[in-house]
């Protein structure tokens, strides 16, 4: 399995740099079976049938990207210097491992100053860069809230800067638990009359949480698929959460992840079976064509990078040569691709 089987040419021009509005305006790829329909977002409650189960996943993308000063005493004069710092996730000691521009300048011991109120240490680089920041618990949210951007992905921060009202763009309405440095980027497009709409029809909706990482936006860099490894990142499902999706496979409704990240969630915790019970971890799940999907029988996803193991994952559950067709549609069509781009809903021929 080749990684060019998963290449396509994009014009620049699909590439969305802001999203649709309002939110559910956006338009969906309906790929049912081997039929294809265009579609809106806010079509979804005409789509789905009562007692379909959507499960969301119910991260917060942190503000992670911070421009800094770095301080160093040489002993005869302070040094200082600009530096980027793109914050991933907490450590057990209470720092954050972090990306920076530029690293190598950078000196264990040196401080960076952010804001006013928000500064760091460095505590570790050897084994990838550390910091230690000044405040703790709320106070360091509230200052990471006004000092930091949101960590648009390449695609877009190559085309321009992060600003306010990405603050609210990249975040879905339910985000509730702070730790993503990526937007589970489907749920993106739901807003409260959407939901109000799905309810009303009878779709129901579980909140699982997985904290997307950096590593989502890395290349894959082998010829041979199947050698991938994948980056690890930590979710959780609650008990609460396993026993309605149970419920809802007793009763013969369909299981939908709205997104790539809660379906890599909920494939992760399954049994062989099908089954599901609390789970929490990290996930490096790889999911590639010939992957037997356990739970998931739908996807609403948006449209991800050539090359991409999101487009193997979406070719697994709809097959190599559908997914061609389905992206070759949405070229055609106009579609806006990536993050803030549209949406597909992907639905295999066995369901």
């Amino acid at each position: 399995m080749n990684l060019n089987d998963f290449d396509f040419d994009l014009p620049e021009g699909r590439i969305a740099t802001r999203p649709a509005r309002p939110r559910s305006s956006a338009r969906l790829l309906l790929a049912d079976g081997p039929t294809t329909e265009d579609r809106h977002v806010y079509d979804l409650p005409d789509i789905l049938r009562p007692g379909d189960r959507l499960v969301l996943n119910d991260t917060k993308v942190i503000p992670a990207r911070l421009s800094g000063i770095r301080w160093r005493d040489t002993g005869t004069e302070i040094v200082k210097a600009k530096v980027e710092v793109t914050l991933l996730e907490p450590q057990a000691d209470g720092s954050w491992s972090a990306l920076a521009k530029p690293l190598r300048k950078l000196a264990i011991g040196e401080k960076v100053v952010f804001s006013d109120n928000l500064s760091a240490e460095v505590t570790a680089l050897e084994a990838g860069l550390h910091l230690r920041f000044n405040l703790s618990g709320t106070d360091f949210d509230a200052a990471l809230n006004a000092a930091g951007a949101m960590p648009l992905p390449p695609y877009i921060a190559g085309k321009r800067a992060a600003d306010a009202q990405d603050k609210q763009d990249y975040q879905t309405i339910w985000a509730r638990r702070s730790g993503a440095v990526a937007a589970p980027t489907a749920s993106l497009h739901f807003d409260e009359p959407l939901l109000a709409a799905l309810r009303d029809r009878g779709v129901t909706m579980s909140f699982v949480t997985l904290h997307v990482g950096a590593g989502t936006f890395l290349p894959v860099t082998v010829d041979d698929v199947t050698t991938h490894r994948m980056h690890a990142e930590w979710g959780e499902i609650t008990a609460e959460a396993a026993a309605e999706i149970t419920a809802t496979q007793a009763a013969g409704g369909r299981i939908i992840p709205v997104g790539t990240t809660a379906l890599r969630l909920i494939e992760t915790a399954a049994g062989a079976d099908g089954s599901l019970t609390a789970w929490q971890g990290d996930t490096d799940i790889f999911i590639y064509p010939g992957y037997r999907f356990k739970i998931t029988q739908a996807l609403m996803t948006n449209f991800h990078l050539p090359k991409s193991t999101l487009m193997m994952l979406v070719s697994a559950l709809m097959g190599a040569d559908r997914i061609k067709e389905i992206y070759a549609h949405a070229i055609e069509q106009e579609y806006r691709f990536f993050s803030y781009g549209d949406a597909s809903l992907l639905i295999p021929s066995q369901t």
